[in-house]
């Protein structure tokens, strides 16, 4: 995928090409295609729009994305993904392969990848609803943005070449509450980053 993603955007074939490779093998039967006539798919309340609109609708945000060029590039992404997943293209696979792409637009954009973690995702889930009911994109922009600074809190550290240590180390050090410092880290006020679930952060971190 970084491969690829550095020389082309996001388009139709690729979105088909990724599903057929995430499906095959689990359900050959619906692998690399929309759904057809008579496929509908219901999301908690949310009945996804009728198969005969959906490869014209794909097409016309995928068009809607390349030519937006005056919105800030990740919230760009994240107003696709939001639409992706309104949409609901494929019979099944609609959320894996929405985050496999918005990973695909950010390398195609420079950004290292993001990780939407499971203790995170009531907050990703809610904004489809805030969006299905107001059009609102800005609870998902800040749930990208956070995860994308997070990632790149973590590419910088250890470009570096710093001491990385536990944030719970860090607070020790540093006579710094846990709570306080595990707060800051997720609303990334401070440059904290997870591997395997645990807060790091580097060593010489100034507070």
């Amino acid at each position: 995928m970084r491969e690829k993603a550095t020389g082309a955007d996001v388009d139709k074939p690729t979105i088909l090409l990724l599903h057929k490779m995430l499906l095959t093998g689990i359900d050959d039967t619906i692998a690399g295609r929309f759904r057809k006539t008579g496929e509908y798919v219901r999301v908690s309340t949310h009945i996804a729009p009728a198969p005969e609109h959906v490869e014209r609708m794909v097409e016309t945000a995928l068009a809607e994305y390349a030519s937006d060029h005056e919105t800030y590039a990740p919230d760009k992404v994240a107003r696709f993904h939001l639409e992706f997943e309104h949409i609901h293209p494929f019979c099944d696979g609609n959320g894996r392969i929405g985050r496999v792409l918005i990973n695909w637009q950010l390398a195609r954009l420079g950004y290292p990848p993001i990780i939407v973690r499971n203790k995170e995702k009531h907050l990703y889930y809610a904004t489809f609803g805030a969006y299905r009911d107001r059009k609102n994109a800005k609870l998902m922009e800040k749930v990208l943005t956070l995860a994308l600074t997070e990632s790149l809190h973590k590419r910088i550290a250890y470009l570096r070449g710093a001491e990385i240590i536990r944030l719970s180390e860090y607070g020790k050090q540093k006579k710094k509450s846990a709570s306080a410092l595990t707060n800051a880290a997720r609303r990334q006020n401070i440059p904290a980053f997870r591997e395997k679930g645990i807060w790091k952060i580097t060593a010489d971190t100034e507070m």
